[in-house]
């Protein structure tokens, strides 16, 4: 079932990736402009591959087999995608948590997250150059700043709208602040939380290209303007079509971590 189902699903892409082909060799595109799939499989392979031949004197193997310029800058994507992410979780869990367990702070800090999360993570990109110059530390920036509000927001979401019923319970069973939060709000919200953290890391993956066009030397969003400098059609759409399997692959990954986490979780029976 779930071969079938897989094959059905890419009916559509190769289909389109055929018409793309034919239609290229035709010549109703300009190859500068639209290259056929086969010219920038091409350029993708030939980017993977190690410039240099081994030498097991100088580098490790592993280190060889990654030395080619795509994995190179996939690994230093995705290296800023998770360092950004982990720092944008780790601020937005704790405040999340207290924002949603306190009326009071709830209250207070709130006027001013509304006003400052309709802001995109790219209008910050001066303010993060003049503050942290060029190189990683804008782009963690930027990252954690977009990591940040779907996390908050969520985990705020997911703490106020726990069922009253719950806490109640736990209060006539004598249950402790502590193990209010432990044992009743976290479980009944991670849903909500979780489902934060996965819009967060695809937002961290719009971000880094941003970035990486902006402040810093290496990286896919980086290698994709160079490209555009030279009017590298094939190379930008595989610049692309890089980014699109890594967010495949980590969003994969996240709902799987999800359906593990939250196997408990009455949405999840079959």
């Amino acid at each position: 079932m779930i071969r079938l189902s897989a094959f059905r699903g890419a009916l559509l892409p190769v289909g389109l990736l055929i018409l793309w082909e034919i239609a290229s060799r035709a010549g109703l595109f300009s190859a500068v402009v639209l290259p056929p799939p086969s010219a920038v499989a091409s350029r993708w392979v030939s980017s993977l591959v190690p410039a240099l031949p081994y030498d097991p004197d100088t580098q490790s193997y592993t280190a060889w087999l990654f030395s080619g310029e795509l994995p190179h800058d996939a690994v230093a994507s995705l290296t800023r995608v998770i360092a950004g992410f982990a720092i944008g979780v780790g601020l937005a869990l704790p405040v999340g948590l207290l924002m949603g367990t306190s009326d009071r702070l709830y209250g207070l800090v709130n006027p001013l997250l509304q006003i400052l999360r309709p802001i995109p993570p790219i209008a910050y990109i001066p303010l993060a150059i003049v503050w942290f110059g060029l190189g990683d530390p804008p782009a963690l920036f930027l990252i954690a700043l977009g990591t940040f509000f779907p996390v908050l927001v969520n985990t705020v979401a997911g703490v106020r709208q726990v069922d009253s019923i719950y806490i109640r319970a736990a209060r006539n069973l004598g249950a402790n602040s502590w193990t209010m939060f432990r044992r009743v709000i976290l479980p009944a919200a991670s849903p909500f939380v979780l489902a934060g953290m996965r819009i967060g890391i695809g937002t961290a993956f719009i971000v880094v290209i941003v970035a990486e066009m902006i402040a810093v030397s290496d990286g896919l969003g980086y290698r994709i303007l160079e490209a555009r400098e030279y009017m590298w059609s094939d190379k930008i759409i595989g610049g692309m079509l890089t980014i699109g399997i890594l967010g495949l692959v980590i969003d994969g990954a996240m709902s799987r971590l999800n359906d593990h986490l939250l196997r408990w979780h009455r949405g999840l029976e079959r």
